[in-house]
């Protein structure tokens, strides 16, 4: 008798509905990591800017002092460089260790479920410590939930591989983006509301500790419900042993130069095909975590633009991000994985040219003295979001394509081995160039030089392999009845 999921002959079936209930785990990941990338840094700028000159950002700002605000950035970096440090140990670690794991809830769900209700319950007392000056324990807990997300990360990111045919994890990977893409908006729209540079540029007597506490508790909240929907509508046993002959077609059909053995070593053409791939994304995630670590402090700063701005434009972004990851899967059946990648990492590079010439405007529209924030960089963020959807999407599938099932894990930890490389040297690198040059100018002029590398790289070096061609169920019937 047929298992109840499996596909027909021939056929592999993407089961939309479970895929974006997996997707509720990366909810969680994007969810945390937009308030935190959001609001940390600022955080740090205003609290070390007290420590080295004995005035708040906003006094330091009403001084004509704005000069000094770059001089702490190199400072910044490097706290923001620890967390990612950290995560290039932990998340190979964790992955791996799910890979050994057997429990009775799967092996992956136990690290799922321990990280993130132990990162919701400490995120909250970040802006607490921040509020109350406490510049260690702000730090202290910022350490504690970047360890128990690392236990997280992984681990969920390897589910979806974990239970989804190779020639499918394209089209699954944008589902699950997308889902995570709604949590990071969900904590943009809280930016919008409870607007950062209202606190940052308030004296001290007129910070209301609850604009910066709510979106930490928010997201505390919403972290802790998508956990609770992946454990009780994902089956991980169940759901492993059901799909075991979607899998073996799968593992056929792959876009691989040489087949993949379970307990084989790694072919040298497997093994140069990951290398590259690896190489071009620590690059261009040099580029997006530089943006993505300093945007808040390039609007208010630099622009001198209200924080909400950032929000909007993120929201713009992810938008585009969402058109990309709906649409990058059919794309790479069409065209391949790498050339998919490479067209998004070209657009991505013509949005970043364009955000070189952004200015402040002059125009003063706020009741702080504000300015009007320029809106080419709207049209700039939807170009790039549109642009690393394309290159986000493709790239993770391509990384779990060149391993076994038994290794989905590891492989998924060299991915984030690569990428959380590039995020511990880049605020680093770059809050020293800032440092050196005096000028938040140098921040899309850095990020466009590494994606333009990047794409150099990848062309230059990643083959193109097509997934061999397959029949994919359509329809109502891809929804599955599980």
């Amino acid at each position: 008798m047929a298992r109840k999921n499996s596909a027909p002959d021939g056929a592999l079936r993407l089961n939309y509905r479970r895929t974006a209930l997996i997707g509720f785990a990366f909810f969680g990941i994007l969810l945390l990591w937009q308030v935190y990338d959001s609001w940390c840094p600022t955080f740090l700028t205003d609290i070390f800017a007290r420590r080295m000159y004995n005035m708040s950002s906003y006094e330091l700002k009403n001084s004509g002092n704005e000069q000094q605000i770059l001089q702490v950035q190199w400072i910044v970096g490097i706290i923001m460089a620890c967390d990612n440090l950290a995560a290039l140990i932990l998340l190979p670690l964790f992955g791996r260790l799910s890979d050994w794991t057997r429990t009775p809830i799967g092996k992956r769900m136990p690290y799922i479920l321990v990280g993130t209700f132990v990162a919701a319950f400490a995120f909250p007392f970040i802006p607490l410590f921040f509020h109350r000056n406490n510049i260690i324990g702000m730090v202290l807990m910022m350490g504690v939930v970047l360890l128990f997300m690392m236990m997280y990360r992984n681990p969920a990111v390897a589910l979806m591989p974990d239970i989804t045919p190779k020639p499918l994890r394209a089209k699954a990977n944008g589902i699950i983006n997308i889902m995570g893409y709604l949590g990071g908006a969900a904590a943009t729209v809280l930016g919008i509301f409870l607007v950062l540079s209202s606190y940052i540029n308030s004296p001290d007597e007129a910070r209301n500790v609850w604009t910066i506490e709510l979106p930490f508790l928010i997201a505390s909240v919403l972290m802790v419900i998508s956990a609770l929907v992946l454990f009780f509508t994902i089956r991980e046993n169940k759901l492993s042993e059901e799909l075991k002959d979607e899998m073996a077609l799968g593992e056929q059909l792959a876009a691989v130069e040489t087949p993949v053995e379970d307990d084989g070593p790694m072919s040298p053409a497997n093994r140069r095909m990951l290398l590259a791939i690896l190489a071009a994304e620590f690059l261009w995630f040099m580029a997006d975590n530089a943006l993505g670590t300093y945007i808040g402090n390039y609007v208010i700063y630099y622009l001198k633009s209200v924080s909400s701005a950032t929000m909007i434009m993120t929201i713009v972004g992810g938008l585009a991000s969402v058109v990309g990851f709906a649409t990058a899967g059919s794309i790479a059946d069409r065209i391949g994985r790498k050339w998919t990648i490479s067209i998004g990492l070209a657009v991505t590079f013509c949005g970043l040219v364009v955000m070189c010439f952004a200015a402040p405007s002059g125009r003063v529209v706020g009741a702080n003295g504000e300015f009007a924030f320029p809106s080419l960089l709207f049209a700039v963020w939807a170009i790039k979001g549109f642009g690393m959807a394309l290159v986000h999407n493709c790239s993770f599938p391509m990384v779990v394509e060149l391993c076994s099932s038994k290794r989905i894990g590891q492989f998924t930890g060299y991915y984030y081995a690569a990428s959380m490389s590039a995020q511990t040297i880049t605020p680093v690198l770059l809050g020293l160039t800032l440092n050196a040059t005096q000028a938040w100018r140098t921040l899309p002029v850095y990020a466009s030089g590494l994606i333009l590398l990047s794409f150099t790289v990848f062309t230059a070096l990643v083959k193109n392999i097509k997934a061999k061609k397959l029949a994919n169920v359509k329809g109502l019937e891809a929804l599955g009845d599980d």
